[in-house]
């Protein structure tokens, strides 16, 4: 039995792209794909405590499969020579230390910031908070970009599906130039819908909507940069992403988990690109919110 499972989990490390998309499974596992190891190593230890030659056996086909996947992934990512500075957050909307949270982010020295669960109330605090290095904001919604240079065009983005209500603003798309000899760029921040577990598996219904909505305006975009920046809700290789990911890049050379932050086990918040190429994206260290800020590393192509 060891062997058998150890054999289906190596099939789904590999085969991963060809799992059924009925009731969430492949979005799940691609979710989870990285720990797909660890449980193979589980595995392997009832084996052996069973005496299984079997299960020793079959365990290199899932460690191979993981090896191949995911072995970049330990390595240090190069040293970038950037030329724009973008932080993504998601600050929680019950974060009570603004403060703390926006000295982390400055910490990195960015030049755009995408901000999502900013309430109202909370839009001055950030702006005080962030002070001369990024003066200039825009915000719709629960969902803002901060910037230390004007932002202009600010254009909300709707990202919602059929029937919910016009409350849900999540997607924002304004226009800055980083430096007199920079392109002109246009930012997205967006927040997608959550994936939901219910007695018919993994709901990820309103999500993917939310993902064709956002890949449609990106391809009606026309702007020299385009970065998307925000809380996904999904693993960059989660299926249902591929509709984003083939017009924009991120690079996938480590696994910088973002949530929770407490245990981070999955990365869901990202920096994508288009006309820049994202060098590098790491995680910062914890603020007062329950994910991981981001910081990614841009140059113009």
């Amino acid at each position: 039995m060891c062997a058998v499972l150890l054999l289906a989990i190596g099939g789904a490390i590999v085969f991963h792209a060809h799992l059924p998309s009925a009731l969430g499974i492949g979005s799940l596992v691609e979710t989870f794909l990285p720990w797909l190891g660890a449980v193979a190593v589980l595995v392997l230890l009832v084996g052996l405590a069973r005496r299984s030659a079997a299960a020793v056996i079959a365990f290199i086909v899932p460690a191979v499969a993981w090896g191949w996947m995911f072995h970049p992934k330990l390595s240090e990512a190069p040293a970038s020579n950037h030329d724009l500075v973008v932080v993504q957050h998601n600050v929680s909307d019950t974060n009570t230390d603004i403060t703390g949270t926006a000295r982390e982010i400055l910490s990195a020295s960015p030049d755009v910031v995408t901000l999502n669960e900013v309430v109202p109330e909370r839009v001055d605090d950030y702006s005080r908070a962030f002070g001369d290095a990024l003066p200039y904001h825009e915000t719709y919604g629960t969902v803002g970009v901060w910037s230390a240079q004007p932002l202009e065009n600010a254009t909300p983005l709707d990202l919602r599906q059929a029937g919910v209500d016009a409350s849900w603003r999540r997607g924002l798309r304004v226009e800055t130039k980083p430096a007199a000899d920079a392109p002109d760029v246009a930012v997205y921040a967006v927040h997608l819908p959550s994936i939901r577990l219910g007695v018919r598996g993994l709901d990820v219904r309103a999500r993917n909507g939310s993902i064709d909505l956002l890949a449609e305006a990106l391809r009606a975009d026309d702007a020299d940069v385009v970065i998307v920046s925000g809380d996904f809700n999904a693993e960059a290789r989660d299926r249902a992403l591929r509709a984003v990911i083939s017009q924009v890049s991120e690079p996938q050379d480590r696994f910088g988990f973002t949530f929770p932050a407490a245990l981070p086990a999955i990365r869901i918040d990202h920096v994508f690109a288009r006309g820049a190429e994202v060098e590098d994206v790491r995680p910062l260290d914890r603020t007062g919110s329950d994910h991981l800020p981001v910081v990614a590393l841009l140059r113009w192509q």
